[in-house]
Order: structure tokens, then sequence, then C-alpha cells
């Protein structure tokens, strides 16, 4: 009887240890343990908001009609602010199949706690904002996650008669985001001219392990999260990518061959541009008549782009999401919408009807300044313009835009290398560099302050050349916005009320003028007997530059300026001046900064101010001069003046 019930007990201990062992046999196969956490070195989880454990590219284009493109990218996210490095979507058109795509997520122990298939991603249109018909769509992951750190695999593989458009290859994508290992393969037939061009491949581990008549393959390995710094140039100009293309190729159904920019221009002008541009015998005279007797060339195209502002409006279709071959002009002025392609061939077909040549031109539209590479003939822009020919240059036009002045380009445009499309070839040609002398806002006001240290003052502001591009928008604004402007635009004004803003906008002489009047309680530090107040109340110039000791990229101004005010000062009665700031003249190769005050009389000054910044690339070391520039700068902006009770 004893030995039965010391028994019992043993077989129900021996159960739960099996139990116990199926339990944690199941959880440690249900696991991958390359995907633990834990086995992410530290180097690379160092400002790491995600580190890439694995990102692999295999591209195999197996005719001039055929490519296949596989991604597999596993991410392990640390925070919120690494999910944009998950990636995890593809566009699709007629083109190009999406054949697979899913993810499945893991916990910070490789567990697998989901699997999204494809149809838990989301699918819509690539038409921003419109629910127009197109049937240019992307899929994308819009995946919650529970908990942090997590990792995804993401595996997409898709399709594409488009061989034109070959992906680039990034070894790293992004700032705060690491990178474990990434591998690029491309396969090709030795009959279609493949090519390649490497970029910034200096102080990263990637090497080129495969280079064939038939394959390319590179392999990167250990990139630590980069940390952006103050001014750095353009993530793409600094960092590693290989951009790929094909002499013999296939565009939207099109088969083309191309070695050059001249020879693309060809192609495209005769097989994609071809018969797009024909319009209706009545839009043709209704232009006709509106143009009238012009023969200026210019002048004609001026009433052109007015008319197509007036009449058609924007929808953002990117090229390369949105098909490469434009909407046909017909449907353009039928409809009166279509992307910057569309309304670019539009205005192209409208100026024709008038005799006025231009030309289709492509380009990489941002603010930050992105060449078409002169030597490498593909595809690379994102953004159509239109280009009109004037004497021995071009005037651009930009077709998106219902208020952008006549061959206004600043801030988006400028400054940069495009392929300029023509019958006869393609010309890579540089667009309009604003110079800082242009690019001016010139400032004329005056105010008073009181003897409580209350300030009243009003001031015009004229600005022109680049510094327009910031402004001209400001009228189209609804009064809250207006006033939530200048509460920011003057934030050195504390109880700043904005009496009134009025506006005016020459768009000939592309030229925004703002008259504004404002006041302030306390403007001015009452100590004593005397009041304390900035003299530079309307136009301070503030950038927090940090320190950096051992800096690892060049900086960059991209587009320089010069800033002009003449400010009256009007002191209160019975108050006598007893200090004023020195008069500054600064000049570096950065740029010139000077300040004046010229006392009229015991009541009144005059406060003039020129600050030119100039635009360059400049070497890292030379940042630290350059910050101690802009420090004075802005130490000379809030200088005070001390006036007494007499």
């Amino acid at each position: 009887m004893i030995l039965i019930n010391l028994y019992k007990p043993n077989i129900l201990k021996s159960k739960a240890l099996i139990f116990l062992f199926i339990f944690l046999s199941f959880s440690v196969f249900a696991q991958k343990k390359e995907y633990l956490v834990s086995q992410i070195p530290d180097s690379l989880m160092t400002n790491a908001n995600a580190v890439v454990r694995l990102n692999e590219l295999d591209i195999t284009i197996s005719s001039q009609q055929s490519m296949k493109v596989y991604t597999k990218r596993i991410v392990t996210v640390n925070n919120k602010y690494g999910l944009g490095a998950i990636n995890a979507n593809k566009a699709y058109d007629k083109s190009t199949t999406i054949k697979s795509i899913e993810a499945i997520v893991y916990d910070a122990f490789g567990t697998e706690i989901k699997k999204i298939k494809r149809k838990d991603f989301k699918d819509q249109s690539a038409v921003d904002g419109s629910t127009l018909f197109s049937d240019n769509r992307v899929v994308f992951l819009d995946y919650t996650p529970i908990m942090y750190p997590f990792t995804i695999e993401f595996t997409c593989e898709s399709v594409t008669s488009n061989t034109a458009a070959i992906p680039q290859w990034l070894p790293i994508y992004n700032y705060y985001t690491s990178v474990e290992k990434n591998i690029l393969n491309v396969y090709f037939p030795t009959t279609l001219g493949f090519k390649k061009k490497e970029f910034n491949f200096s102080n990263f581990q990637i090497k080129k392990t495969v280079e064939t008549a038939t394959q390319l393959s590179y392999n990167a390995v250990a990139i630590v999260a980069q940390k952006p710094e103050d001014l750095s140039p353009d993530f793409i100009k600094i960092y590693p990518r290989v951009m790929m293309g094909l002499e013999v190729f296939n565009l939207e159904g099109v088969d083309g061959a191309a070695k050059n920019w001249k020879e693309y221009g060809q192609w495209f002008s005769e097989k994609i541009l071809l018969g797009t541009n024909n319009l209706s015998d009545e839009t043709i005279s209704k232009i006709k008549t509106l143009v009238g007797g012009e023969t200026d060339p210019i002048k004609k195209a001026k009433i052109v782009y007015q008319y197509v502002q007036n009449k058609s409006r924007y929808i953002s279709v990117q090229v390369g999401i949105g098909g490469f071959k434009p909407m046909l002009a017909n449907d353009v002025d039928r409809l009166s919408y279509g992307d910057c392609k569309a309304l670019s061939n539009y205005t192209r077909a409208l100026l024709n009807a008038v005799d006025v040549p231009s030309y289709y031109t492509e380009l990489y539209g941002d603010s930050d300044k992105t060449d078409i590479e002169s030597d490498f003939s593909s595809l690379q822009g994102n953004h159509v313009i239109l280009a009109v020919p004037n004497k021995n240059e071009y005037v651009f036009l930009e077709c998106t835009s219902q208020d952008t002045p006549f061959g206004y380009q600043a801030n988006f445009t400028d400054d940069r290398n495009v392929v300029v499309i023509k019958p006869e070839g393609g010309e890579i040609v540089r667009t309009k560099n604003y110079e800082e002398k242009d690019n001016t806002q010139n400032g004329k006001g005056s105010y008073s302050i009181s003897e409580t240290g209350d300030f009243s003052g009003e001031l015009q502001i004229i600005s022109e050349g680049t510094q327009y591009g910031k402004k001209y928008r400001l009228e189209k604004l609804a009064p809250t916005e207006n006033e939530e402007h200048y509460k920011s635009y003057w934030s050195n004004i504390n109880n700043l009320k904005i009496n009134k803003t009025t506006f005016s906008n020459d768009r000939e002489k592309v030229s925004f003028t703002e008259n504004a009047k404002i006041s302030a309680v306390n403007y001015g530090t009452i100590s004593g007997n005397k009041i304390l107040f900035v003299v530079n109340a309307f136009n301070q110039y503030s950038e927090n530059l940090k320190k950096s000791r051992n800096r690892k990229t060049p900086f960059e101004i991209e587009r320089g300026f010069l800033d002009k005010d003449e400010i009256n000062v009007v002191l209160p009665n019975g108050f006598t001046i007893e200090a004023l700031p020195d008069n500054v003249d600064l000049t570096t190769k950065f740029g010139v900064y000077k300040t004046e005050i010229i006392k009229k009389d015991g009541s009144n000054l005059i406060y003039k101010r020129s600050f030119l910044l100039k635009k360059g690339l400049y070497p890292k070391e030379e940042f630290e001069e350059y910050r101690l520039f802009i420090e004075k700068v802005g130490r000379n902006d809030n200088a005070k003046i001390v006036i007494a009770k007499i």
C-alpha cells in the first residue's frame, strides 16, 4: 500500500516533465534562432531604430521583355521610428504582376507571432488623393506592432516587361538604420548590353563577388547606423548605391535600344511620344484665337501656359508608378486633369498648335538637387517638365502648378542636370541656377517702443528668386493659417499680435510683397529706469548648428540668398540712449554679414542689416568655421539697445 502511494506522485511528476519537454521542444522548433534580437552585434544596435538583418535583391532578366525581381528583407524594428525601414510594398500595373508577397512577424526571441498573406496587404490606387480610375496600383503592408523590438520577414516576387527600369541597389537605405547583410544578384543575357555605375563605395564593407558576362553580384556587411549631420548633402550623394541599365530594353510594351542620351531621346520621341499630342480641330482653333496676332514665341508660350493653368488640375502619379507614357493630349483636354507627364505633354501639344516648339523633359524633382547622370542613359527621373527654346537657352515650364509664374523653377527643379527629349536626340541640360544676389528679401519699415516697453511696427517685405517661392502662397492661406505663419516667423517677439496683413503677387516680375502691421506688449525688458530691447525685431537668422568634433560628411548650402533690411526705430519720449550695439562687418568664404546703426536724432535710429549667404559644397574640415560664423550672425541679430529714462 505504501509503495503504491509513493509511486503515484512519481508517475504524475514524470508526465509533467514529458509535457514540459514537449512544450519546450515545440517552442524551440517554432523559433528561428537567427532572428533572435540578442544575436545582433552591439555595434549594429548603436543609434539604430532598425536593423536590416538581411536584404536580398535578385534580379533575373531573361529577355528584352521579361524581368523577374525577387526581394527578401528581414528587419528588426527597435522602436516606432524604425517602422519605415520595413519597406514592405510593391507597385504594379498592366506591365508588372506581383506573383507573390507575404510577411511573417517574429518577437524578440525569434518566435513567430503573425503570418501576413497577400490578402492581408492593402491594395490601393497609386493616384494620390483622388478616386479617378487608374490601373497603376500599390500593395503595401500596414502593420501595427504589439511590442518592440520585433522582426519582420518580407518576401515579394514580381515580373515585368519594363526592362528599361531596373531597380537601384542601395546597401544602406536611411539614417538610424544599420545593415547586417545586403546582397545583390543580377542575371542577364549577353545580348542586352547590361551596364552599371557604382557610387560612394569607399568607407563601407562592400564587395563585388561576381562580375561576368551574365552575372553581377555584390555583398555588403556590417554597416553601422549612420547619424545625420547638420547640412549633410542629400543621402544618395554620400552613401553607396549601384545604378543599372540595359542598352536593349522594353518600356510600356515598346522595344527600345539606346547606348547614350542622344539615342534615348530619338527612341523616346519616335516610340513613346509619337501620336500622343493630337488635339481636336476645335481646341486648335480655340488656342489660335487666344494667341491672336502675337508672333513672339515666348509671349505665345506665356498665353498658352496661363490657359493650361486656368483649365487643368494636377493629380499626382509619379513617373515609374503611373507608367512612363503620357496620357493622350486629347484626353487631358477633355478631362482637364493629368499628372506631370500628361500636363507637360498637353502643353507641348497646345504650343505646337501655335507653332512654338517645346520638348518633353525628364528630371528628378525635389527640394534637394539631384542630377540625371550625364554619362549613364537610363530611366532616372521622377518628374516631367517642358523645355521651350529661347535663343541659346531654354525656359522650363512646371506644368503641374496652377499658380507658379511662367518659367519659375526655384526650390524643386532648379540647378540640376535634366534630359531634354528632342526628335533628333536627347540632350543633357542644366536648369536655371538662382544666384545668391537674385534670391533677395528686402525689408523696409519702422517700429516704436513705448515707455512701458510695448512694441508697435509695420513692415514691407519684398521677396524674389528662391525666396519668392517660399512666400507667394501666403496670399492663399486662411486668416488663421496666416497668423500661425507670422507667429512662427516672428517667434522672437513675445505676445505678438498680427493687426493687419496685405499681399501683392507680381507674377510677371516674380516678386511677392508682404505688408504687415504688428504689435506686442512687453517687447522691451524694464530694469529700474532702463529699457532693454533687441534692435533687430523683424529678421533674425536662426540656425542651431551643433559642434562636431568627428564630422564624417561634407556640408552643403544648396541655395544662397541676400537679405537687406532698413528699419526706422522710434524711441519713447523722455529717454536717452545709454548703449548701442557696435556696427558689424563679418566677411568669410561662406558669406558676408553687416549691420549699422545710424542716430538721426535723440529719438530716431536707423538700423541697417545685410546678410549674404553663399551656396556651395564645403569640406567637413571647414564646418566648425562655418558654425562659428553663423553663431556670430545669431548673436549680433540678438544684440540689444539700452535706453534710460531722463
